[in-house]
């Protein structure tokens, strides 16, 4: 049996695409098919049910899944104790939503270049929950996501509170109501949202499903200003991180609702594999670079 095959099988099962693990390991489909097959050679069984789409594993080839989870988590500490000792360099692979990104990115990024000259930091944006996917399958070193306090992470991930970002729900000033009202009394007008996967509105539908009112969206789309630049124009309520507001170009044509019953919290989770190496204090630092800079922006709002 070889570590390369074992990696091949535990990919295809996690992505459910023998495509999408070959993109993962950056290796062609007929690489991964031949490994796979490999492994099934070693172990005198078949661990894939082919019949099936998406391809599932065999009851056998669940219970060898999670043994070969035991041997790589084994491999990787090994790996670590080697690599600990050795100044990091390469690439460090980052991922943040893009609805903190702009805030938090900069500053981060020219510390760690400052901090680690041999290292090359890579980028990516997404929705956490795509973050978190990047990270179980190897694409991502770390990534910086807003979650709800308690979050609950796939073992062999790490998440780290390390700050706070408070939401609010805005509407163009000239709709401000001139009392505090609930969220019942100004639902109904709509709102202008990220599409789906996005924390911000599963957490706003929680809340309406919760008291038995449903979530009208008016228009989904991508980027805070742009969605704050709508609601200015009378298109429905937002829903964002206040620090975001109060640098927004729009801010002067914009108002905050004071609600009485909805007063969003979101906890900045840093998150990262459980065995890094080298890696260790370079995510480190970005998370702690992460947590000032959203600190002073909090501050300063």
């Amino acid at each position: 049996m070889k570590i390369d095959d074992i990696d091949a099988f535990v990919a295809v099962i996690r992505c459910q695409s023998i495509s999408h693990a070959a993109e993962s390991l950056d290796l062609t489909q007929p690489a991964i098919t031949r490994r796979v097959q490999n492994f099934e050679q070693a172990l005198g069984v078949e661990l894939f049910d082919r019949n099936t789409k998406p391809l599932k594993p065999t009851p056998m080839g669940t219970q060898v899944y999670q043994k070969c989870l035991g041997i790589l988590r084994e491999m990787d500490s090994l790996r670590e104790l080697v690599a600990s000792d050795t100044p990091p360099s390469g690439l460090l692979r980052l991922g943040v939503p893009q609805t903190i990104g702009d805030v938090v990115l900069l500053d981060a990024l020219k510390h760690l270049r400052g901090q680690f000259p041999d290292l090359r930091a890579q980028v990516i944006t997404g929705w956490g929950s795509h973050l978190i996917g990047k990270i179980e399958n190897g694409e991502l070193d770390a990534a910086a996501a807003l979650f709800p306090a308690g979050k609950i992470f796939p073992e062999g991930i790490v998440g780290e509170s390390i700050g706070k970002m408070e939401l609010v729900v805005v509407c163009a000033k000239s709709a401000l109501p001139k009392k505090p009202v609930k969220l019942a009394d100004c639902y109904e007008q709509g709102w202008v949202l990220n599409p789906d996967g996005c924390g911000f509105r599963a957490g706003l539908q929680r809340t309406l499903a919760d008291q038995g009112l449903s979530l009208k969206v008016n228009l989904e789309t991508f980027g805070t200003e742009l969605q704050l630049g709508l609601v200015a124009d009378g298109m429905g309520l937002g829903l964002v991180p206040r620090p975001l507001l109060e640098r927004s170009v729009h801010r002067d044509a914009l108002a905050v609702i004071p609600l009485k019953d909805f007063k969003p919290v979101m906890d900045l989770w840093l998150m990262y594999p459980r065995f890094l190496g080298n890696l260790q204090a370079p995510v480190a630092s970005f998370g702690s670079l992460v947590a000032q800079s959203l600190k002073q922006e909090r501050d300063a709002a």
